[in-house]
């Protein structure tokens, strides 16, 4: 492709709403193969290395994306900077492109966002604030992923795989309803207003931008109105395609980022490399141990006592009189080590009992045997010495101390 294609051509797909949606595609995957063929040729396809996590966050005007843009972050452990589109598009490579009288379509914001996303600071994950908006740009995020995946495949043989890992997207939209959207600009246009004044006033702080849209009902419903028609629909064709997210912004902060939290929840399956997957999918999840784990714990006592009585008998005595005595004395600290010889404890299914008795009673018990060597017979002719083994049950109790007020 030549490299003209990589700077100046322009596509006027978000002026054209009605356009045919097969022409649009086909736009795509020139507007695409242009972007990515230029950035290789540039490059090198050793670096093409896009971040392993893509965040697409959409959301209604007044929805809270810049409240909650930090705490998504948080969640999913992503230290860069979000990259807000509309942002590099107030580049003085774009302000150029302006003044000579060019449209900003899709083929610059693709190129633009790529050459953003190439940067290392965002290898590990980022969030896309305000992409993809058109149909066009749908079609070409649809793409690089197809092409990192590519990538990976190209070099999961070489030294380069770690540079190209199993990528993830997650589209997350946050969404308020129209009359809540259009309050909430207004809130914020009456207390941006309210702030520049104080500023004026006293000649210190900083001048915040006043939004013709946080100023004027019938344009913050226009805005509102054009997310609904492009941004939205934009991101919900992509619902069967990736990891889609709906949040019900309209609730109480605390409330949203409870669900954030949800949705954005560590889960093995959507983010390890299908082949670690498979080697780890046999073991079963923390949760699903604990799910009948207090059920188990009963059944498990019941059958002892009707399985092995003597057994059972033995072990509750051994707690209740050598054990209990030395657990009390630490109700302060709620931990105590019982050191045991108790040849009672070398039968398995009496340890077993001991933790579930332990357990049945709202104590965690834990018990590790340590093995000491004893001189038992020095032979004075060869030097040799016998030893005899002796076992040493180590047992940790721990539980819920006693809280003590101090003045």
């Amino acid at each position: 492709m030549p490299n003209s294609l990589t700077h100046f051509a322009v596509s006027n797909t978000e002026t054209s709403p009605n356009k045919n949606p097969d022409l649009e595609v086909k736009d795509a995957l020139f507007i695409f193969n242009s972007v990515w063929d230029g950035l290789q040729a540039e490059r090198g396809k050793e670096n093409m290395r896009f971040p392993k996590e893509i965040i697409l966050l959409g959301g209604a005007p007044g929805s809270g994306k810049g409240t909650n843009t930090e705490y998504i972050c948080q969640v999913r452990d992503i230290s860069a900077t979000p990259i807000v589109v509309s942002s590099l598009l107030d580049t003085p490579q774009m302000q150029a492109l302006k003044a000579e009288g060019h449209m900003v379509g899709d083929r610059e914001v693709v190129d633009i966002l790529f050459r953003e996303m190439l940067q290392p600071v965002y290898r590990e994950g980022v969030v896309l604030d305000g992409f993809p908006r058109t149909t066009v740009q749908v079609e070409c995020i649809k793409m690089l992923y197809d092409k990192m995946i590519s990538l990976r495949r190209a070099f999961q043989d070489t030294p380069l795989k770690v540079h190209f890992k199993q990528p993830i997207y997650h589209i997350m939209v946050l969404f308020v309803d129209e009359g809540e959207s259009v309050a909430r600009q207004l809130k914020r246009g009456r207390e941006v207003i309210a702030h520049n004044e104080d500023v004026k006033r006293s000649g210190t702080g900083d001048l915040l931008e006043e939004r013709p849209t946080d100023t004027n009902e019938e344009l913050a419903r226009n805005r509102y109105r054009t997310f609904k028609e492009k941004t939205y629909d934009a991101l919900l064709s992509l619902k069967l395609i990736f990891h889609y997210h709906f949040i019900n912004a309209q609730l109480p902060l605390d409330e949203v980022q409870q669900k954030i939290f949800k949705e954005l929840e560590y889960q093995s399956s959507l983010e390890l490399d299908p082949r670690t997957y498979e080697v780890l999918q046999n073991l079963p999840e923390a949760s699903q141990v604990v799910k009948h784990a207090r059920r188990d714990l009963v059944y498990r006592i019941d059958r002892y006592r009707l399985e092995y009585p003597n057994l059972f008998d033995e072990v509750a005595t051994l707690i209740e009189e050598k054990i209990m005595p030395i657990v009390k004395p630490h109700a302060i600290s709620g931990r105590a080590h019982i050191n045991s010889e108790d040849s009672l404890l070398e039968d398995p299914k009496a340890l077993a009992m001991l933790i579930d008795i332990f357990s049945e009673r709202g104590f965690f018990a834990s018990v590790d045997i340590h093995r000491v060597q004893i001189p038992d017979y020095f032979d004075l002719e060869t030097g040799n010495i016998t030893c005899r083994e002796k076992k040493v049950f180590r047992i940790m109790v721990r539980f819920k101390g006693s809280e003590i007020r101090r003045g």
